[in-house]
């Protein structure tokens, strides 16, 4: 089966006086893993049910595979979805929570065992036809799920929050299963977290939403670097940021913050018009004496650290502001004590200007 893509053109949603979706506007590409990221209440669960079916728009098309589905019924949609909880029934076997989907298509009996057994060895539970669900870890309950889902050979895959009920070491090792399965198959595939290591992590791009509003659309890479407004910047990865003002002071350019106080931009950085934040990632921010003219000068003094293993994370107060700055940690070295005065540095090409 040739993947499809998923279109979302300006659509609208509203439960009652509440406007959950705004114009939502999102194309998903032929065999993309799509990740829609934001926090509680964003409208990122929303979306994912309304192009599964399970919510209906007030405005605007879904098109799967260039065929608009505005009215379609889930079953007749080819999607497959996968629900937080998994919906396993815990009285049926994992062979029989499999074939759910293919018997209700009333499929014949040889052809659904043998779908049943190609989804599980997919999944690699071949072996566990035979067992319930509560005789299962939380990661297989998971894969049973998966392997329901695709048995159905739908178009597009649908994930809702599917990790979020793993422990942290389970997560990460299904996580790296899901990806290894969705490059092997090519299905177009959606997925919903409020975690943004799991959709840096595992998808080609990433649909950043607050508000019922799409924020931003990149490549986890993208998102980090060139982030486009606060939320953004606050929500993937940590950030420094800061407001002011730009002033002119002769022929420098300075960065006026009541939390930082004024500070000299590098040569050769210009911001863009209008009202924006100074932004840098901690990990851009190195403890030099001398910053060059090529970077960004702070000067703070240390007042807490916490050793994170392959570096030490430091509160650095500069002016009535905190600087975080990650700082590789070499053997041996004993961290920068509370109370020090140290000097800063950030490198002009790390300096972001994002929209307030």
């Amino acid at each position: 089966m040739n993947p499809v893509g998923v279109d979302i053109r300006h659509v609208a949603l509203s439960f009652g006086a509440t406007q959950v979706l705004k114009d939502i506007s999102v194309s998903v590409e032929p065999g993309e893993f799509f990740a829609l990221l934001g926090p509680s209440g964003s409208g990122k669960s929303t979306l994912l049910r309304l192009i599964a079916g399970f919510n209906q728009h007030q405005a605007g098309e879904v098109l799967i595979g260039g065929r608009d589905v505005t009215g379609t019924p889930p079953w007749k949609r080819d999607v497959g979805m996968v629900f937080q909880n998994y919906a396993l029934w815990p009285h049926m076997t994992v062979e029989q929570n499999v074939a759910f989907g293919l018997e209700e298509r009333r499929l014949p009996r040889a052809q659904v065992r043998e779908k049943v057994a190609a989804a599980l060895d997919l999944v690699g539970l071949a072996g566990y036809g035979a067992r319930r669900p509560g005789q299962l870890s939380g990661g297989q309950q998971q894969r049973v799920a998966i392997a329901r889902t695709l048995a159905i050979e739908p178009q597009v895959l649908l994930l809702d929050e599917p990790l979020s009920n793993l422990d942290a070491r389970l997560r990460v090792q299904t996580r790296q299963e899901l990806v290894k399965l969705q490059r092997r198959l090519g299905i177009t595939t959606i997925f919903v977290t409020h975690d943004q290591i799991e959709a840096l992590t595992t998808c080609h791009r990433v649909a950043v939403m607050d508000e019922g509003v799409i924020q931003q659309v990149g490549t986890p890479m993208e998102l980090f670097d060139f982030p486009v407004n606060r939320f953004v910047a606050q929500f993937v990865g940590s950030v420094n940021l800061f407001a002011g003002r730009f002033e002119r002071d002769g022929g420098a350019l300075r960065f006026a913050s009541e939390k930082l106080g004024r500070v000299a931009l590098p040569a050769g950085v210009e911001p863009p018009a209008g009202e924006h934040d100074l932004a840098f990632r901690p990990h851009a921010v190195s403890v030099a004496e001398s910053a060059g003219p090529d970077a960004l000068a702070l000067r703070g003094a240390v007042e807490n650290a916490e050793f994170l293993g392959e570096f030490l994370r430091y509160e650095i107060r500069v002016g009535e502001g905190l600087v975080i700055a990650d700082i590789p940690h070499a053997r041996g070295r004993a961290p920068i004590a509370p109370g020090t005065a140290i000097s800063l540095a950030v490198p002009a090409s790390e300096l972001r200007f994002v929209a307030a």
